[in-house]
């Protein structure tokens, strides 16, 4: 359980340091003042569900094993595809 912690501590502390994540509040710091106030709610949009798809990502792998996430990418295909079924390809 604390080995599970820290690995995911660890991997949290991945995604806040990766080079993406940082390029882009490196960016958004540097050009805060030429952004307009819609433009900087963009761009800090884009930053926190970037930072959020890479934690979960890193977690993810984390807490199952490779089985686990293909069975996991398996079921959310199936549920994908029964969602158009229904609705016939419309959204």
């Amino acid at each position: 359980m604390i080995s599970t912690a820290l690995a995911i501590q660890s991997a949290t502390q991945d995604a806040v340091m990766d080079s993406s994540v940082m390029s882009m509040a490196s960016a958004m710091y540097h050009n805060k003042n030429e952004m307009t106030e819609e433009d900087f709610a963009k761009a800090l949009f884009i930053y926190s569900t970037h930072l959020s798809a890479l934690t979960a990502t890193l977690v993810t792998s984390v807490c199952l094993t490779e089985s686990q996430l293909d069975e996991m990418m398996n079921t959310i295909r199936e549920m994908e595809t029964m969602g158009k079924d229904i609705t016939n390809g419309n959204e």
